[in-house]
């Protein structure tokens, strides 16, 4: 680097000295020092050949102008079919990389990744703070690998997927905290084929800004389905107005489906949520429009308004989660978390193995309204204040296999279950610590057994 210029004192522009090693093509190796850019470096692939950009942790970038510090722009238009690519892309593009290198923000709309038309590119090792946004996927972009990077305190996004047309994309082993924006946050394009997996994920949204999450797809205008998240820790921030942990908005539009099926508006999903440690939000997980979900083997704690809300979603498979409130962690405002999980205006769902305990200040610690074809069996739910389960208005529903119980010296509970209108309901061989409250012609009863 300091033979095109660089003087990394902090103070000098080394924009061009850096554009001039970028035009050089290979390998930039950026040595100690701290290099102030004022403008975006372009990295043109096409006209650069392939291009690494190479740190050992001790060099860092200072964007001090608007924009990212450093944009990727390949020419790759087509899909990951191997059939749809032309040879200058592996010949000049593929796989451009970011690795070791810090990347601090000194302008308030300066980002630190930007990445359009790119093939494989691939951030390692990076750190990215105080920035607008960390990275900004772009346009259209395929096989993107994020790793063992460090994303923190930027007034925007993490990661953010910006209506871009993305296929294939893992986020892996990496912390992003601290945004204000969202932590990972896609709106729109067209995106598939995302793993998020084994991060730790942390109070990304502020106290004042809109309602995000730490993980937010939102496939409003386009659509965003095929997605993992796996292992991860992800936590944090409850002051944030309608703050969530993930937050799934699937109601997308799609105009190539009209004809096909009947409406360009579509219910996006097929995701998996597994194996996570979730608190400290106003709702754990919320689901809205969504369409073949599943949540298994993750825990649930504080979240203030809900741990689970689902609404107008369909196909949503809810099997063995721990949604508790451990003494642990009675402390600060932890009183005031009130959990549990509410079902609303969705169909066709199936619910086992829950573990719920604890839901204070609600009607019910499961609720279940306006919903149709759900099937619950084999959960336990345990000292909560209002009803353990409720069906309200609610058809074609089976429960069963269930413990409901409040066994604590205060308890507030007058019934473990209620059905509350609706019709077509079958309420088998629960265990019910106080009684049940069915309406008339709601639901048929069969072997519920009052154990108090």
């Amino acid at each position: 680097m300091r033979e095109f210029g660089a003087v990394g004192d902090g103070k000098a522009d080394d924009t061009a000295a850096i554009q001039r090693a970028v035009n050089a093509g290979g390998s930039v190796h950026f040595s100690k020092g701290s290099y102030r850019l004022t403008k975006t470096v372009l990295i043109a692939l096409d006209r650069t050949g392939f291009v690494s950009l190479i740190g050992d942790g001790t060099a860092g970038v200072v964007m001090a102008g608007p924009g990212p510090a450093f944009k990727f722009l390949g020419t790759h238009g087509g899909t990951a079919d191997p059939e749809q690519f032309k040879p200058n892309v592996w010949e000049r593009q593929r796989m451009p990389v970011v690795d070791s290198l810090a990347i601090e923000g000194a302008h308030p709309e300066a980002d630190g990744i930007e990445a359009e038309g790119t093939m494989q590119i691939t951030i390692t090792r990076t750190h990215l703070r105080s920035l607008r946004h960390g990275i900004h996927l772009a346009v259209r972009n395929r096989n993107v690998l994020i790793s063992d990077c460090h994303i923190y305190h930027c007034t925007g996004i993490g990661v953010f997927y910006d209506n871009v047309n993305l296929h294939q994309s893992n986020i892996t082993g990496s912390h992003i905290s601290y945004c204000a924006g969202g932590g990972i946050v896609g709106r729109g394009g067209n995106v598939r084929n995302i793993h998020i997996a084994n991060c730790d994920i942390e109070s990304n949204m502020g106290k004042n800004s809109p309602p995000t999450a730490n993980i937010l797809l939102d496939s409003a205008g386009g659509s965003i389905a095929e997605v993992a998240i796996t292992g991860c820790t992800i936590q944090h921030n409850s002051p944030g107005p309608d703050s969530a942990n993930i937050r799934i908005l699937g109601q997308g539009h799609e105009p190539s489906l009209a004809q096909r099926v009947g409406t360009a508006i579509t219910q996006e999903g097929h995701i998996t949520i597994t194996g996570n440690v979730l608190s400290d939000v106003q709702v754990n997980v919320h689901l809205k429009n969504a369409r073949g979900v599943t949540l298994t083997g993750n825990t649930f704690w504080m979240g203030y308004q809900h741990d689970l809300l689902v609404e107008d979603s369909s196909n949503v498979v809810v099997g063995p989660n721990a949604f508790d409130r451990n003494p642990r962690y009675n402390y600060g405002t932890s009183t005031n978390v009130n959990g549990g999980l509410v079902f609303r205006g969705s169909r066709d769902c199936t619910l086992t193995g829950l573990h719920v305990n604890g839901v204070w200040r609600k009607p019910a610690a499961v609720l279940i309204e306006k919903c149709d074809r759900f099937h619950l069996a084999n959960a336990t739910i345990l000292d909560s204040d209002g009803v353990g389960l409720l069906l309200r208005d609610t058809t074609n529903t089976r429960v069963a296999g269930c413990v409901i119980r409040d066994d604590r010296a205060e308890r507030k509970a007058t019934r473990s279950l209620q059905v509350i209108g609706g019709k077509g309901n079958w309420i088998l061989q629960n265990l019910l610590a106080n009684g049940q409250e069915i309406s008339v012609g709601a639901a048929k009863l069969e072997g519920n057994f009052d154990g108090k």
